[in-house]
């Protein structure tokens, strides 16, 4: 890759330790609206509410997450601190659900899940640009420990909750589900805290743009739209989002409908293809610190269009269970790499600026993705699915391809 600037000085070595903690804190921002799946029954049952009002009550949760992502990114880059920023998400998060356990009525669930929306979306571009200022030779393994947080969240989530709603009321559960992220909460401010004091005003980044107007912080993010290597990762990554989640609608489906699997092993599919991705996201991050992100990226998007090919010609057949496993290793390696690759390219002090402009366009793929692969599957089969998945795949990597090597470093 080309440097842009280059550093001034040895970079000071980190604990991993850091890496850990921030990690632990994605894992709950992702526990508290992994454990809500299990919770709306419930509260759907208690508060007599129709269908349509418990999926409305997740579409608030989205689309305020949706929306908050790019506000979300510039208030972080004008506060600056990350500390409390990232206390303050995770907080945030939790407690609108001990809110909810008070309720009764249904606006105040839409409220609870729009709040959580917001204050989840806070945390990604506070705590992916942190972590990447503080590992910058690191990135690729730093944002892939960081992907991995959050996978652990979403697979323990409803293990847990599920064993405390056998014995306790949904009220009674999310009272006590609250403790954990008001602890975690806390141990990140003082962690963090810590840390800055330490270093003797490390945060300069974020002190400078405090400093800054509002016309000038707009004129930085406008800035962030000129930039080719953004706007082609972003571009790249809505089309990635569109076959991840077009592929996560319509595979359990093919599995049960087509295929004939019972729930059981819809399951054991789902999951051996995110495990698969959770082993691979560490290999893809280290190795793309030392060979570079876009040799990562390309083949493990190729390599992705490859198996879903190959799972169109193996429908019906154990091979296309086989290959289930395999697509998630490619599909789901390169997500942390994106970021990484993302904040290489953009000036430090609008990391979060950029990492809330990639979220709302995951956003924007994520719901595309799904009702366009049904429109297909509408009219000519299940299989012209598996087809737009490969295509929209093959375009994210083609976006890849153009996208500038050039590396901005911290100064």
């Amino acid at each position: 890759m080309t440097v842009i600037s280059a550093d001034s000085g040895v970079l000071p070595r980190r604990s991993f330790q850091e890496v850990w903690v921030v990690s632990i804190g994605h894992a709950l921002t992702h526990w508290y609206p992994a454990t809500f799946y299990l919770l709306l029954p419930l509260i759907g049952n208690e508060l007599g509410l129709s269908y349509s009002q418990i999926g409305s009550i997740l579409t608030a949760q989205y689309a305020a997450g949706a929306i908050a992502n790019i506000p979300g990114g510039i208030f972080v880059d004008t506060v600056g601190r990350k500390g409390l920023l990232m206390a303050v998400s995770l907080f945030w998060v939790g407690f609108p659900y001990l809110v909810m356990g008070f309720s009764h009525v249904y606006w105040m669930m839409l409220a609870c899940a729009t709040a959580v929306g917001i204050g989840n979306n806070l945390w990604h571009p506070t705590a992916i640009p942190w972590l990447a200022g503080r590992f910058p030779d690191r990135k690729g393994l730093v944002m892939s420990f960081h992907s991995m947080g959050g996978n652990i969240g979403d697979a323990l989530a409803p293990l847990v909750v599920g064993g405390l709603l056998a014995i306790l009321s949904w009220r009674s559960v999310v009272l006590v589900n609250v403790l954990p992220g008001i602890v975690m909460a806390a141990l990140i401010l003082v962690y963090i805290g810590r840390l800055s004091s330490a270093e003797n005003g490390a945060d300069q980044t974020a002190k400078r743009a405090v400093q800054k107007s509002g016309a000038e912080r707009l004129r930085d993010f406008m800035s962030l739209l000129t930039n080719r290597a953004l706007v082609t990762l972003s571009i790249g990554s809505v089309f990635r989002t569109m076959t991840q989640m077009a592929l996560l609608t319509f595979l359990p489906i093919y599995l049960a409908h087509d295929m004939g699997y019972s729930t059981f092993w819809v399951g054991v599919c789902m999951f051996a293809l995110q495990i698969a991705g959770f082993v691979a996201a560490p290999i893809a991050g280290h190795l793309s610190d030392t060979i570079g992100r876009r040799q990562i990226i390309v083949s493990s998007m190729s390599m992705t269009a490859v198996v879903l090919l190959s799972m169109i010609f193996a429908g019906g057949t154990i091979w296309f269970v086989v290959l289930v496993a395999v697509l998630g290793f490619f599909l789901f390696a390169v997500r942390a790499v994106l970021q990484a690759w993302l904040l290489d390219a953009t000036p430090p002090e609008l990391g979060g600026s950029a990492i809330g402009l990639l979220f709302g366009a995951q956003a924007a793929g994520a719901a595309a993705g799904p009702i366009a692969a049904g429109v297909l599957a509408d009219h000519y089969g299940i299989m012209s699915a598996f087809y737009f998945l490969a295509a929209t795949i093959i375009v994210a990597n083609l976006m890849i391809f153009i996208t500038p090597a050039g590396v901005i470093k911290n100064p």
